[in-house]
This record gives structure tokens, sequence and C-alpha cells, in this order.
């Protein structure tokens, strides 16, 4: 009885819902219109992928000493922190090994709500006090020890932009939460974050996040190198042709220094591995809409 009555409520409340916005309709289009754009703004933001944000260059020195990469990036989907005094959520991936010709390394991908990480850009303090919560509970998750020195890598993200996003798509750990804990870890993660910052108490909580990777097409595309009189590469060109796009919102455009990766939700999907390192903060992307064709432009990685 009582869910009969649940639903009728609810269904109640949209059928009051539609109604309003058929009069917003009616009586000020212009503000429909605006609405709409919003709700769709702030949907797009929701189910867009994981970015890099920052890279960091630490140490394991038990139990196997050797060099770890963590991936801070910015998820729409990791909920933001409801006051200074809550918990700041994350989403944390598997923490991999990676051989490769010159040394064996470990990667980790951490995720946050974008208004976490755009504080820290401001604030040198709320940087260094997410980054060293960030170190303690992949100690106490991971079970490793970290040295205490950390730097911050020249690049956003080491690795794929695709291993990335489908760290964050397995089962993750259980919730890490400061409410009614009695366990070692989460009293040291609070002392460690009275003596950086006691003004905002806040701690770590960990979310869980199960999406599924949608099966879409690959466009049709092209890959081309320009290169200078003496046949050093200088640019990488990508043409995608992207026919049922109709503007550019519709599609994620990702790059990384090694990969780059296009989403078009329920239509394309396209990743590569670049020929060469490129430069993604000089990447440029321009989209020809009669032609439906998206022509990205990226600049070869040139070391200092």
């Amino acid at each position: 009885m009582e869910t009969r009555r649940d639903s009728e409520d609810m269904l109640a409340k949209v059928t009051q819902l539609w109604t309003m916005l058929d009069d917003m309709a009616e009586s000020n289009p212009e503000g429909y219109r605006q609405f709409m754009r919003e709700q769709l703004k702030d949907v797009k933001q929701y189910y867009a992928p994981p970015e890099p944000f920052l890279c960091l260059e630490a140490r394991i020195v038990d139990p196997t000493e050797k060099l770890l990469f963590v991936n801070i990036c910015s998820w729409s989907k990791v909920p933001a922190p409801q006051s200074p005094s809550e918990p700041v959520p994350l989403s944390a991936g598997k923490m991999e090994e990676v051989s490769d010709e010159s040394e064996v390394y470990s990667v980790l991908d951490i995720a946050y709500n974008p208004s976490v990480l755009e504080r820290g850009k401001d604030d040198p303090v709320e940087k260094d006090q997410l980054i060293c919560l960030s170190l303690k509970y992949i100690e106490e998750h991971y079970d490793v020890t970290l040295s205490h020195s950390y730097s911050s890598a020249n690049f956003k993200l080491k690795g794929k932009l695709e291993r990335m996003r489908q760290s964050f798509r397995r089962e993750q750990a259980p919730v890490l939460s400061s409410q009614g804990s009695t366990n070692k870890g989460d009293s040291e993660l609070t002392l460690l974050l009275k003596d950086v910052a006691p003004s905002k108490p806040c701690i770590i909580e960990e979310i869980s996040s199960t999406e599924a990777p949608e099966e879409l097409r690959t466009p049709a595309y092209a890959v081309s190198t320009r290169k200078d009189a003496d046949g050093n590469a200088l640019q990488i060109e990508l043409r995608v042709e992207l026919p049922e796009v109709h503007c550019i919102s519709e599609c994620n455009l990702s790059v990384s220094k090694d990969d780059i990766l296009i989403e078009c939700p329920d239509k394309y999907r396209l990743q590569l591995d670049l020929p060469q390192p490129v430069n993604e903060e000089a990447t440029a992307a321009t989209f020809y809409k009669r032609k439906g064709v998206l022509h990205v432009t990226m600049p070869v990685w040139r070391s200092k």
C-alpha cells in the first residue's frame, strides 16, 4: 500500500513538472530554451569521462622499491564534498605494474570532483593538502610505504587515456569514511589533515563505479605527419569523418602525450596511439559542420 502511494506521489510530481515546462514554453520561450540548455549542459558534464589533471611521481620503498606514478584526474561523476567539514569523495583504480625497456614502475589513477581540483589551482595549501591525503590513502589502501618526497611530472597523464578510463570502470574498494570509524588508517588521515590545514577538517571518502563500456562504431579517419625540410616531424594531423554529428558539443575529445580519444555518445568512438609524443596543451581541433569532419592538429613534443 505504501509503495503504491509513493508511486502515485511521484507520478503527480512528474506531471506537475511537465505542466510547468509546457507553461514556460508558451509564456517564456527564451527562458524555456535557456533552461533546457542548462539541463543538457549539466547532463553532458555528468556523463563526461574522467580527464587528466596532474601526474605525481613518487616512490614505493616497501615492500618492493620502485617508481610510482599517480594520475590525479577530474571526473564529474565523483560527488563534490557537501561542505568543508565533510569527507572528500574519490574514486581509485587498481595499482598496475608496468615494465618497459628501462625499468619497472607502478601506475595508479585517482579521480576527484572538478570543484575539488579547481580549488587547488589557486590555493597551494589546498593542493598540497590534497596530494598528501592522496598519498596517505595509497599507503593505507594498497599496503605500501611511500617515500616522503614526491614531484609533479611535466605531463598530466602517465600511460594511455583508455587504460586510465578503464581503471575507473572496474569495481572499486569499499568506502572510506571518517564517520563512525575506529581503524588506524582513518585516525592517521585525520591527524595528517589537521597538521596541514586545521581550519578546514576533512577526510577522503572513496566511491565506487561499475560503468560498463559502450559498443560504438569506429569512424573513418586518416592520420598524417607534417615534416620540416630536414625530415623532422613537426605536427601530427588527424581527420575524422563524423557524418551523424551535427555539433562539436556532441563529442568529447581527449589528448594525452601518447594517444587521442574521441567519443560521441551513442554514435562513434575512436582511440588511437600516436606515432610520436605530442604537446597536448597546444593541440587544436576544428569541426566542419557541413562536411561532418573533425580536423585535429597536434604539435610534436619538443624536449626543453
